[in-house]
Protein backbone atom coordinates (compact mmCIF):
# COMPACT_ATOMS: atom_id res chain seq x y z
CA UNK A 1 0.00 0.00 0.00
CA UNK A 2 1.22 3.50 -0.96
CA UNK A 3 -0.14 6.81 0.48
CA UNK A 4 0.24 10.07 -1.14
CA UNK A 5 0.00 13.44 0.01
CA UNK A 6 -0.23 16.50 -1.95
CA UNK A 7 0.47 19.79 -0.53
CA UNK A 8 1.56 23.56 -2.24
CA UNK A 9 -1.91 24.22 -4.01
CA UNK A 10 -3.61 27.54 -3.67
CA UNK A 11 -4.65 30.54 -5.20
CA UNK A 12 -2.45 32.51 -7.75
CA UNK A 13 -2.69 34.92 -10.57
CA UNK A 14 -1.75 34.82 -13.82
CA UNK A 15 1.85 34.72 -13.93
CA UNK A 16 2.93 33.65 -10.34
CA UNK A 17 4.04 30.85 -9.56
CA UNK A 18 3.43 27.33 -7.34
CA UNK A 19 5.45 24.57 -6.19
CA UNK A 20 3.36 21.53 -5.60
CA UNK A 21 4.59 18.37 -3.26
CA UNK A 22 3.81 15.08 -3.18
CA UNK A 23 4.69 12.92 -0.24
CA UNK A 24 4.71 9.53 -0.69
CA UNK A 25 4.64 6.45 1.94
CA UNK A 26 6.42 3.31 1.73
CA UNK A 27 9.86 1.79 0.78
CA UNK A 28 9.26 1.60 -3.32
CA UNK A 29 9.60 5.27 -4.07
CA UNK A 30 13.18 5.97 -5.27
CA UNK A 31 11.93 2.62 -8.04
CA UNK A 32 8.85 3.84 -9.02
CA UNK A 33 7.94 6.69 -12.01
CA UNK A 34 6.09 9.52 -10.18
CA UNK A 35 3.79 11.61 -12.29
CA UNK A 36 1.62 15.05 -12.06
CA UNK A 37 -1.88 15.03 -13.39
CA UNK A 38 -4.49 17.29 -13.20
CA UNK A 39 -7.96 17.68 -14.33
CA UNK A 40 -9.94 21.05 -14.95
CA UNK A 41 -13.80 21.31 -14.43
CA UNK A 42 -15.63 19.22 -17.00
CA UNK A 43 -12.53 18.24 -18.71
CA UNK A 44 -10.74 14.39 -18.64
CA UNK A 45 -7.70 13.91 -16.33
CA UNK A 46 -4.53 14.63 -18.47
CA UNK A 47 -0.31 13.51 -17.66
CA UNK A 48 1.23 17.19 -16.31
CA UNK A 49 5.08 15.84 -16.12
CA UNK A 50 6.39 12.57 -15.09
CA UNK A 51 9.61 11.22 -13.89
CA UNK A 52 11.20 7.92 -13.70
CA UNK A 53 13.05 6.30 -11.05
CA UNK A 54 16.62 7.33 -13.16
CA UNK A 55 15.10 10.52 -13.28
CA UNK A 56 14.14 11.18 -16.97
CA UNK A 57 11.06 14.00 -17.40
CA UNK A 58 8.56 14.49 -19.68
CA UNK A 59 5.84 17.21 -20.07
CA UNK A 60 2.87 18.50 -21.93
CA UNK A 61 3.20 20.54 -24.51
CA UNK A 62 1.11 22.88 -22.64
CA UNK A 63 3.76 23.24 -19.54
CA UNK A 64 6.97 22.37 -20.91
CA UNK A 65 9.25 25.52 -20.37
CA UNK A 66 7.00 26.51 -17.75
CA UNK A 67 6.64 23.28 -15.25
CA UNK A 68 9.37 21.87 -13.87
CA UNK A 69 9.46 18.25 -12.01
CA UNK A 70 11.89 16.60 -9.57
CA UNK A 71 12.15 14.20 -7.00
CA UNK A 72 14.01 13.80 -3.75
CA UNK A 73 14.96 10.16 -2.72
CA UNK A 74 15.91 10.31 0.68
CA UNK A 75 12.75 11.88 1.38
CA UNK A 76 10.03 10.04 -0.66
CA UNK A 77 8.96 13.88 -2.20
CA UNK A 78 8.00 14.34 -5.51
CA UNK A 79 8.01 18.25 -6.83
CA UNK A 80 6.34 20.49 -9.39
CA UNK A 81 7.37 23.41 -9.70
CA UNK A 82 4.97 26.08 -11.50
CA UNK A 83 5.98 28.90 -12.94
CA UNK A 84 4.40 31.72 -15.64
CA UNK A 85 1.26 30.28 -14.66
CA UNK A 86 -1.99 30.66 -16.47
CA UNK A 87 -5.94 30.85 -16.22
CA UNK A 88 -5.79 27.35 -18.05
CA UNK A 89 -3.24 25.65 -15.69
CA UNK A 90 -6.63 26.07 -13.26
CA UNK A 91 -7.32 22.39 -12.04
CA UNK A 92 -6.97 19.61 -9.46
CA UNK A 93 -3.51 18.22 -9.53
CA UNK A 94 -3.02 14.89 -8.40
CA UNK A 95 0.25 12.61 -7.76
CA UNK A 96 0.42 9.12 -9.31
CA UNK A 97 3.09 6.61 -8.40
CA UNK A 98 3.58 3.20 -9.98
CA UNK A 99 4.19 0.73 -10.79
CA UNK A 100 5.44 -1.11 -7.44
CA UNK A 101 3.88 -2.18 -5.40
CA UNK A 102 0.90 -1.45 -7.79
CA UNK A 103 -0.35 2.10 -9.52
CA UNK A 104 -1.74 4.52 -6.44
CA UNK A 105 -2.87 8.03 -6.86
CA UNK A 106 -3.09 11.15 -4.27
CA UNK A 107 -6.25 12.93 -3.28
CA UNK A 108 -5.57 16.01 -5.39
CA UNK A 109 -5.08 19.30 -4.61
CA UNK A 110 -6.55 22.57 -6.14
CA UNK A 111 -4.45 24.89 -8.25
CA UNK A 112 -6.58 28.10 -9.13
CA UNK A 113 -5.19 31.01 -11.44
CA UNK A 114 -6.86 34.19 -11.58
CA UNK A 115 -6.85 36.38 -14.69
Amino acid sequence: QVQLVESGGGLVQAGGSLRLSCAASGRHFSMNTMGWYRQAPGKQRELAATITSGGSTNYADSVKGRFTISRDNAKNVVYLQMNNLKPEDTAVYYCRSWPFPGDYWGQGTQVTVSS
